[in-house]
């Protein structure tokens, strides 16, 4: 399923187009921008086409830091449930504004939703 997720949606542009549109959002958000005050959003935005790519089926090397020990520094800066819907929100507008047919991008939405333990370190 994965596999063919990645590549339904246009591969690794695709992928680009989104984690841009997303950074863009997610940046713009009051609720959520202060979790990126001193992080080099460059990098960031690397990783997370990374992960975006290894979650839907591409191919990838390294991804970094696991998810959970990613985001210790913003659970440790409040980061919750709350802050979480946001940000699958912002995904969710940007994959329809990356093009991604509803399909998969419900497929991607259950993808990203099942990391909301990790992510918040449950």
């Amino acid at each position: 399923m994965a596999d063919s997720i990645f590549e339904a949606i246009g591969g690794k542009s695709t992928i680009l187009a989104t984690v841009n549109a997303f950074y863009r959002r997610v940046l713009a958000d009051k609720q959520l921008s202060h979790f990126f005050e001193h992080v080099d959003t460059g990098t960031l935005e690397t990783r997370q086409g990374m992960f975006l790519t290894m979650l839907l089926g591409g191919r990838v090397l390294d991804s970094g830091d696991q998810i959970r020990s990613a985001h210790k520094g913003s659970r440790a800066a409040g980061l919750n449930d709350l802050h979480f819907d946001a940000f699958i929100n912002h995904f969710r507008g940007a994959l329809h504004e990356a093009g991604v047919p509803p399909d998969s991008l419900e497929k991607i939405m259950q993808l990203l939703e099942s990391k909301r333990d990790a992510v918040l370190g449950r």
